[in-house]
């Protein structure tokens, strides 16, 4: 497993706090399809490729992932 020092921070989701937001990377060493990487703040990590990644953006952008927000 890389350090997350060495990956290239893309986001923070939430960030108004010093929880250890989790956060979203990008790893150019990785394996293309284990190259963008979601950091929780209990230490946890996702690894996906770029395709998986773009496939989550479109359904949040068409509101299929809305009803997880108002959780």
């Amino acid at each position: 497993m890389t350090d997350i020092n060495s990956l290239t921070p893309m986001a923070t989701f939430c960030g108004k706090c010093d929880c250890g937001c989790p956060q979203l990377f990008v790893d150019e060493s990785a394996p293309v399809e284990r190259r963008v990487v979601i950091t929780d703040d209990f230490g946890q990590r996702v690894e996906m490729s770029a395709d998986q990644f773009g496939s989550l953006i479109e359904d949040a952008k068409a509101g299929k992932l809305d009803a997880v927000a108002a959780v």
